[in-house]
C-alpha cells in the first residue's frame, strides 16, 4: 500500500507515540491525515466514533488512543482502564467494518502477555497464561481487540492488523510521576534529585526485573512499514531486542542526568513483570521492520529533551 495516496485517519495521534506517527506519515508525503482530539471526538461514545468516521472518511485507520500509565496508575484505575480501553477499540472496529475502511492498523501492548511468558515473547506464548496483576485489566482490554480483528477479518474480509510495541520512550513521553512509565519516571526523579542536592532518590521495586524498550521514532517506523506491507491476523511484536534490568537502567539515567547520589529501592512496591524481552523476528521477516536506536542513544535525546 502507498500511504501518500491515502485519506489517513490516527486516533491518539496528538498523543505521544502518535505525534511521531504522524510526523513519519508526512515524511512518506502523506497529506491527507486526520487526528481526533477528544474534546471533539469521545471514542467511548457510540455517536463519537460514527461521527468521528462519517467526517473524516478514512480509508487507512491507525488506532493508537488508549488510557494508558504506570505501574501506579494501573492500580488505582483498573476498572476505567479495561473499560475505557475496549470501549473505544470494540467501538471503533465495528464502525470502521461498517465503513468499509480499507485497513485498519490496531496497537496492542505488551501487558497482554501472561505474567510468565518464557522469554523471548513469542507471538504465539499470547494465551498461555493471565497477564501480570498489576496491569491485567488494561492488558485484557486490549488483546481483546486482537480477537475482534481475526474474528471480523474470518467472517466479514476486513483487513485489521495487530501490533505489540514493546514499553516505548523518547521526547514528548509522560513525565507527571503520578502516571508516567518507569524511563519518563526515572529522568525526572533523577534531574530534580540533582538540582535539590538531595543525597538519595527512592525508586519503586528492588530493581531485579527486566525491560525491553523502543525508542519511539522507530515505534512509529514500524506502525508505518506495517501499514504499508503486512496484511496477516497473526499479532506481531515490536520492539529491539535489548534487556535491562531496572537496577542497570537506573543507573545509566542517573549518570546520563549527572545525579550522583545514592539510589534507594522501595520494596514495599510492586515490581511488576519479572521478565520482558520480545521475540521480534516474525516483524522483520513479515515487513522488514528492526529498530535503528540503540539505548544509550535513545535515552541522551530524551534526558536533553526534558532539560530543554
Amino acid at each position: 500500500m502507498k500511504l501518500s495516496d491515502q485519506r489517513i485517519c490516527v486516533t491518539g495521534g496528538s498523543g505521544f507515540l502518535g505525534s511521531f506517527l504522524v510526523e513519519t506519515l508526512r515524511d512518506r508525503g502523506c497529506r491527507q491525515i486526520f487526528v481526533p482530539r477528544r474534546a471533539e471526538y469521545d471514542l467511548t461514545t457510540a455517536a463519537g466514533v460514527e461521527r468521528l468516521l462519517a467526517e473524516a472518511r478514512p480509508q487507512v485507520l491507525f488506532h493508537l488512543a488508549a488510557v494508558v500509565g504506570g505501574i501506579g496508575a494501573n492500580r488505582e484505575n483498573p476498572g476505567r482502564f479495561f473499560y475505557e480501553n475496549a470501549i473505544m477499540g470494540i467501538q471503533l472496529l465495528e464502525q470502521a467494518r461498517l465503513s468499509a475502511v480499507e485497513k485498519t492498523i490496531v496497537v496492542g501492548t505488551i501487558c497482554a502477555y501472561p505474567k510468565f511468558t518464557p522469554v523471548p515473547f513469542r507471538e504465539d506464548d499470547l494465551w498461555n497464561g493471565y497477564p501480570e496483576e498489576t496491569n491485567a485489566p488494561y492488558g485484557v482490554a486490549k488483546k481483546a481487540l486482537l480477537v475482534q480483528c481475526q474474528s471480523y477479518r474470518a467472517q466479514y474480509g476486513m483487513n485489521a492488523i495487530y501490533l505489540l510495541p514493546v514499553n516505548l520512550y523518547g521526547p514528548r513521553d509522560n513525565f507527571d510521576l503520578r502516571s508516567s512509565h518507569v524511563i519518563p519516571a526515572l529522568i525526572r526523579k533523577f534531574l530534580e534529585a540533582r538540582q535539590s542536592g538531595a543525597a538519595e532518590a527512592v525508586c519503586w521495586g528492588d530493581g531485579s526485573p527486566t525491560r525491553e524498550f523502543l525508542f519511539v521514532r522507530d515505534a512509529a517506523e514500524g506502525l508505518a512499514l506495517a501499514a504499508e506491507r503486512y496484511d496477516g491476523a497473526d499479532p506481531v511484536n515490536l520492539g529491539s531486542g535489548e534487556e535491562i534490568s531496572i537496577a542497570d537502567l537506573s543507573g545509566r539515567i542517573a549518570r546520563e542526568c549527572g545525579y550522583q547520589g545514592r539510589i534507594v529501592w522501595d520494596t514495599s512496591q510492586p515490581n511488576g513483570q519479572p521478565r520482558r524481552r520480545l521475540d521480534t523476528s516474525r516483524a522483520l521477516e513479515r515487513f522488514g521492520f528492526r529498530a535503528q536506536t540503540p539505548l544509550a542513544d535513545g535515552l541522551r535525546e530524551t534526558v536533553a529533551w526534558y532539560r530543554g
